[in-house]
């Protein structure tokens, strides 16, 4: 599996962080508040797939373009970025080894919390 970084959901995440869009719950919540398979499926018809996969900083080049497959790492709602998600993201992407992700979400937990040198 091949996952590389989502620069254009990466510059998105920012800009939402920048401009207060954010949640910010606890890490456990993620679970609860991750949008479910039919809010998915009403983002995709209203928007695209181009435009849900700016809310995943992720993205599995092993697997077939423009299917949801593809996407990892959410981050958000498709509103707001998620403090749970992007902690529950870096954990993941240190696990598997995704170092670019991880980076990229351990920045944007900084930047969540206020922590950004």
């Amino acid at each position: 599996m091949t996952v590389r970084l989502n620069k254009d959901a990466l510059a998105l995440a920012r800009k939402l962080v920048q401009d207060g869009e954010v949640v910010r719950d606890e890490r456990d919540d993620w679970s609860e508040h991750a949008p479910s398979t039919a809010d998915e499926n009403a983002f995709i018809e209203k928007h695209g797939m181009a435009e849900f996969a700016k809310w995943h900083l992720g993205e599995d080049t092993d697997e077939t373009e423009g299917t949801k497959g593809r996407l990892k790492f959410p981050y958000g709602d498709f509103r707001s970025v998620h403090r749970c998600a992007v902690i529950s993201g870096e954990s993941r992407a240190g696990q598997y080894d995704h170092t670019s992700i991880e980076n990229a979400l351990r920045g944007l937990l900084a930047d969540i919390d206020g922590d950004r040198s």
